[in-house]
């Protein structure tokens, strides 16, 4: 497998207080690698405070990971040359979560797209670039006439975004990093970036790592699923299997707290701590474990490896001890191939 881009063993701590100084673990020992021949949809989901946005200005070079590396065809970010650097920031582009705090208010919106046709040279002409801003404005669902000239606040949150979309289609990119793209806009409008998106990836081989805490619209979008607790990797693998058989009991907890349209209660009843976990406090063991209804022994000792229960998922839980833990060459890659 050839990778585009590759997280290896990626951990970043933020610190913080001058006298009282203490650390926070936001991402810990994560690894993702993209294929740059097999274009996917890899979603990457968890509750509010579980990296995912750490995760995913890493993956842009945005902040320097404390442990482990990010590279880019083979290449570390934090030492590329400016040339390798001016590849990168065309082949790998990103999706905001706001889609107004990304604007300039002074600029009209035309100058979001007009930028980036200009810095890497992707027109020869002011008419041919007004043509390619036409088509990819059309291809999000936008009407250039009704967009072009306006200044950000005139236009809806749900236009702002699109614009966004639009802006990264442009330059034709390999992989879209799309950070709750959607969790701003009416739910009207979900369906019509989310199928932009899809769009993309089917019509010109884009690889596309959405980051969301919404399960439905990640098992609506994507091939593979990456399930993040307090930093760390619980479960992963082929969406179909991890959304509708989860094994991890925080997966099972996030599945079972979607309402569902039914007059019974439809989310867990396993609300209770086990004996086990009461006594989680200070362990160096799994960061499920305080929470968990199935704590063991050995779940307070040591962090569970990743066990490859299935050919195209993988668990941290020592539930399933019994199963082949992943090796360290192949976190990252297993589950991440596209399935379908």
């Amino acid at each position: 497998m050839t990778t585009l881009l590759e997280a290896q063993h990626v951990t970043k701590i933020f610190s913080s207080g001058i006298l009282d100084r203490h650390s926070t673990v936001a991402l810990e020992d994560f690894s993702l690698a993209i294929d740059s021949e097999r274009p996917s949809i890899t979603a990457v989901v968890g509750e509010s405070g579980s990296g995912k946005t750490t995760l995913a200005r890493l993956l842009l070079g945005l902040v320097a990971p404390t442990r482990g590396k990010v590279l880019y065809k083979g290449q570390d970010l934090q030492s590329m040359a400016h040339a390798a650097w001016h590849a990168f920031r065309r082949d790998v582009q990103v999706i905001f979560q706001d889609p107004y705090e990304v604007y300039n208010p002074f600029y009209r919106v035309d100058h979001i797209l007009n930028t980036p046709v200009a810095k890497f040279k992707l027109a020869s002409s002011k008419a041919a670039a007004r043509a390619l801003i036409a088509e990819v404005l059309q291809a999000v669902g936008l009407r250039p006439e009704e967009t072009l000239g306006r200044f950000p606040h005139q236009l809806s949150g749900g236009q702002r975004q699109r614009v966004m979309v639009a802006r990264a289609l442009l330059l034709r990119p390999r992989l879209i990093v799309a950070d709750e793209p959607v969790s701003m806009v009416d739910a009207s409008l979900r369906a019509t970036i989310l199928g932009a998106l899809r769009t993309m990836h089917l019509e010109h081989g884009i690889s596309i790592i959405y980051i969301t805490h919404d399960l439905a619209t990640a098992y609506q979008i994507s091939d593979n699923i990456v399930v993040l607790y307090r930093g760390a990797v619980v479960e992963a693998g082929d969406v179909e299997l991890v959304v509708k058989q989860p094994q991890h009991p925080y997966t099972q907890l996030l599945m079972s707290s979607i309402p569902l349209a039914s007059a019974e209660r439809t989310w867990t009843t396993e609300t209770g701590t086990g004996t086990v976990g009461l006594q989680a406090a200070g362990s160096a063991g799994c960061k499920f474990v305080d929470r968990c209804p199935r704590a063991m022994a050995p779940c307070l000792q040591a962090v569970p490896p990743l066990f490859h229960t299935e050919r195209h998922r993988v668990v941290s839980c020592y539930l399933y001890h019994s199963t082949p833990a992943l090796a360290v060459a192949e976190t990252g890659k297993e589950f991440t191939e596209p399935t379908r």
